[in-house]
C-alpha cells in the first residue's frame, strides 16, 4: 500500500501512515500499534491514538485509547516510544463509549498513564 505522505522528512504526517505504526514500551518491546486517532473537534487538537494490543493473527486484540501526549516518536525505530507498559494497559481504567462524553474520565484516564492533558496543552 502507498503511504498518503510524499516527503518523509516533512514534520506533519497523514493519519493514514499512523494506522499500524508499532508502539514501544519503555523496555523497548513493541506492546501494540495505531490503530486510529481520536481528534477534539473543537480544538483540532489529537487527544488520543487508538492503541491495538493483545491477541495473535488480528484475532481477539484489544483496543485502548493512549492519550497522545504519552507517546514520542522514534525515528531510529519508526514508530512511537511510551512509558507505558503493557500492564497499565491491562490495569487501566474501565472504558466504554460513553466515556468520551464524561472529562472525569478522561482526567482518570490521563492520570492513570502519567500523560498531561490535550485540553491544557498549547496548540499542536
Amino acid at each position: 500500500m502507498a503511504r498518503a505522505t510524499a516527503h518523509p522528512n516533512h514534520n506533519c504526517i497523514s493519519s493514514e501512515d499512523l494506522h499500524g505504526t508499532e508502539v514501544y514500551g519503555p523496555d523497548g518491546k513493541k506492546i501494540g500499534e495505531i490503530d486510529h486517532l481520536i481528534i477534539d473537534k473543537m480544538s483540532g487538537r489529537v487527544g488520543y491514538a487508538i492503541m491495538s494490543f493483545g491477541g495473535f493473527m488480528g484475532l481477539n486484540h484489544s483496543h485502548y485509547p493512549i492519550p497522545w501526549g504519552a507517546l514520542q516518536y522514534d525515528t531510529s525505530l519508526s514508530g512511537f516510544r511510551t512509558n507505558i507498559t503493557e500492564q497499565m494497559l491491562k490495569d487501566a481504567p474501565q472504558f466504554s463509549d460513553d466515556s468520551w462524553q464524561d472529562r472525569n474520565w478522561e482526567v482518570q484516564w490521563h492520570k492513570h498513564y502519567r500523560a498531561p492533558h490535550y485540553w491544557e496543552m498549547g496548540a499542536q
